[in-house]
């Protein structure tokens, strides 16, 4: 029964990694490496200001990966991947929206009466 199932789980290895694999894949790999970037740098700059912060960069490698994972799924047909790549594409522009009008409103409360 192991060895029927280890060769069971190679053949289908075999199948993901290397029969199926095309500039597709690829590209899809590619998207969620770019998409997961974006925990190493929210880490790196909690790490440096020692307390839980999201950096303007995660919000940018978030749209990067999203849009790229979205363009993926168009490819591959797939709605699994579009409809919530769409969704949440919105979701971290809309954020990059209020951090751009926190930002005014606090430049406008600085400014000299």
């Amino acid at each position: 029964m192991l060895m029927r199932l280890s060769h069971d789980l190679g053949l289908y290895f075999y199948d993901v990694l290397v029969a199926r694999f095309d500039l597709w894949a690829a590209f899809g790999v590619l998207a969620q490496l770019v998409f997961g970037a974006r925990f190493i740098v929210q880490w790196i700059a909690s790490e440096k200001a020692e307390k839980s912060v999201i950096p303007m960069g995660f919000w940018f490698l978030s749209i990067a990966g999203g849009l790229m994972t979205m363009v993926y799924g168009f490819a591959r047909r797939d709605i699994v991947i579009i409809l919530p790549q769409m969704l949440s594409i919105f979701i971290y522009i809309r954020n990059l929206m209020l951090i751009a009008k926190d930002k005014r409103r606090k430049a406008e409360a600085d400014l000299p009466t």
